[in-house]
């Protein structure tokens, strides 16, 4: 005699996680697993908690003047907290400031100017094209002055990249070397990566960063950073009035400082 057939009773499920009742009989019986928990106040905690850490944070990259001009609006003692800080990184990078300009190197001087003085911390060397036409080479040339102005701590030097190495092509020029603790840790040959003939001062600031040269929250970065977002809300409450060749114009002016 043959086994009987157990027969099973098909239960319609339409949505799993539809709020009626006959899926919360389903899931009182373990036929179907709970409904998960709503993630919408998660996200909303997630964005009181963004807000409030914009409003503590408000500050930030502002400079002494800035701050002045906010005494009317700012409780003084918050103020105040934030003046102290700037004072004390300003005097900092004062004191660190032991460069401030490019350092033009022979062959000879290499391994001294760089290879030795990146024990005491990261040397930035820029291979320069000997040719006038070349012109991401004169971008670099210009914004490694600015950027050793700007960041007196760092070493930055130079040299033609055929003076360096011998027969070292020009179309691989420029071509960022950096050193740390006498080895090299990082080239960028031509700036194709860094956006090419269009690389400002926020994608060398980001290189300084990944190298470990500055901190992300450094102030000269912050304030840059605020100078973008202020510029690119300006733009919008004017309703992109100012065309894409005007802003061309002010960015060239930025890199050729």
């Amino acid at each position: 005699m043959a086994a009987p057939v157990e027969e099973r009773i098909s239960v319609p499920i339409d949505d799993p996680n539809a709020d009626t009742e006959w899926n919360d009989i389903l899931r009182k019986h373990g036929v179907i697993p709970e409904k998960p928990p709503s993630p919408t106040p998660l996200i909303e905690e997630a964005i009181l908690e963004g807000r409030r850490l914009a409003h503590e944070n408000r500050l930030e990259g502002k400079d002494l003047d800035e701050l002045d001009a906010l005494e009317d609006l700012e409780d003084e003692n918050f103020l105040e907290k934030y003046r102290q800080q700037r004072v004390q990184e300003l005097a900092s990078l004062t004191k660190k400031a032991v460069h401030g300009t490019v350092y033009p190197i022979s062959k000879p001087d290499f391994v001294k100017e760089v290879t030795e003085a990146s024990k005491n911390g990261p040397v930035l060397v820029n291979l320069t094209s000997g040719l006038g036409t070349n012109v991401e080479s004169r971008v670099l040339t210009e914004l490694w002055r600015r950027a050793a102005r700007e960041y007196g701590e760092i070493k930055f030097c130079e040299i033609r990249g055929d003076m360096a190495i011998e027969g070292y092509p020009d179309r691989n020029c420029p071509t960022i070397l950096v050193y740390d603790k006498g080895d090299i840790v990082k080239q960028v040959v031509t700036l194709m990566t860094m956006g090419g003939v269009r690389v400002g001062m926020e994608e060398i600031e980001r290189l300084l960063v990944e190298i470990g040269a500055v901190r992300d929250n450094d102030m000269r970065i912050l304030k840059r950073r605020k100078e973008k977002e202020d510029e690119k809300e300006e733009r919008r409450e004017h309703g992109g009035i100012r065309s894409s060749k005007t802003t061309v114009e002010d960015d060239d002016d930025d890199d050729w400082d």
